[in-house]
């Protein structure tokens, strides 16, 4: 494999581009560390690595990555049990359960999913509730078990006052939290009960009030993906191809990506890819082409999953070559 991606790279230097390829940590060698330990049942292991990543630093995309290996559930229940007072094994098992409780519904549209698997998904996520609750109450200055509740609320359809609180806890936790605004934004979408009004004023608040070079100009970019996405083939291009929208992103871009403030910590590769691929979608060539060259090849799931579920990477590749990116 090694030798393949080596060949790969090779090949990229000689069209001027590197060749594209899935990064699903973003650059996070932690992340890799994590999943490898977790795979491994290695509880000493991931301990390790989620103890040296404080709350302070946002350690959900750490959580995540184990929470997405299967088999996780079994071991970790093991943990819990032998550690009552600890409220990491219960962290962890609650973020398991989350995924585990997406896998049971599985990503299709709702009338396609089975009421034993609706029932499955809401058990799971009721039981990642109640650990995430516990959490929060051992530890009231913890991020993540808030980052949780946001994603159970939304899986439970909790009432918009509870899912807007479950946000502010969050935030007045670590008040530029990336994933935690795009859980907001999610929850504020036209396809979750909110009104792209709603979701493109949300966006816009939450990046502009930030500091300049934080990551929240993204919000902006994928409130324009999220509006393309839900309409027809034919008024989405012309949507996302209006002045005022391609204004709209290059105003975010300013005020994030391309900010004197701006530093490529964990999390900047997928919003790379996300202005590079509202960018492309705009026609914002010289945009486009400025944030493909910044991802040096590296692509996240999100956001090119819109485009292609199955092949991420070949969406991306597709966008570039009409950039000349």
């Amino acid at each position: 494999m090694a030798l393949l991606r080596d060949l790969g790279n090779t090949l990229g230097r000689w069209t001027g581009r590197p060749v594209a390829h899935v990064d699903k940590d973003s650059g996070d060698p932690d992340a890799r560390r994590v999943r490898t330990a977790a795979e491994a049942a290695d509880w000493a292991t991931v301990r390790d690595v989620l103890d040296a990543r404080p709350e302070s630093e946002d350690r959900t995309g750490l959580l995540w990555a184990v929470g997405e290996v299967a088999g996780t559930e079994r071991w970790i229940a093991d943990i819990v049990e032998a550690e009552p007072q600890d409220p990491l094994p219960r962290l962890v098992a609650a973020v398991r359960h989350i995924n585990w409780a997406w896998e049971a519904r599985t990503a299709a549209r709702a009338s396609q999913v089975s009421r034993e698997q609706f029932q499955l998904f809401h058990d799971r996520l009721a039981t990642a509730e109640s650990w995430l609750y516990e959490v929060a109450e051992r530890e009231p200055g913890w991020t993540s078990p808030w980052y949780g509740l946001q994603v159970t609320g939304r899986g439970l359809q909790v009432e918009r006052k509870v899912a807007l609180r479950r946000f502010e806890a969050t935030v007045r936790r670590d008040p530029h939290h990336l994933g935690a605004h795009q859980q907001r934004l999610q929850q504020v979408c036209d396809k979750w009960g909110g009104s792209h009004e709603e979701m493109h004023a949300f966006a816009r608040a939450s990046a502009f009030a930030a500091p300049g070079g934080t990551f929240l100009g993204q919000l902006v970019a994928v409130a324009h993906l999220e509006h393309w996405l839900a309409l027809d083939s034919g008024p989405d291009s012309r949507y996302i191809r209006r002045p005022e929208v391609v204004a709209s992103l290059n105003e975010a871009a300013d005020h994030s990506i391309r900010h004197p403030d701006f530093v490529r910590g964990r999390g900047w590769l997928q919003v790379h890819n996300t202005f590079a691929m509202a960018f492309s979608l705009a026609g914002d060539v010289a945009s486009a082409r400025e944030c493909f060259r910044a991802t040096e090849g590296r692509v996240t799931e999100f956001p090119w999953y819109y485009l292609n579920g199955s092949a991420p990477a070949k969406a991306y590749k597709e966008c570039r070559s009409s950039t000349g990116g």
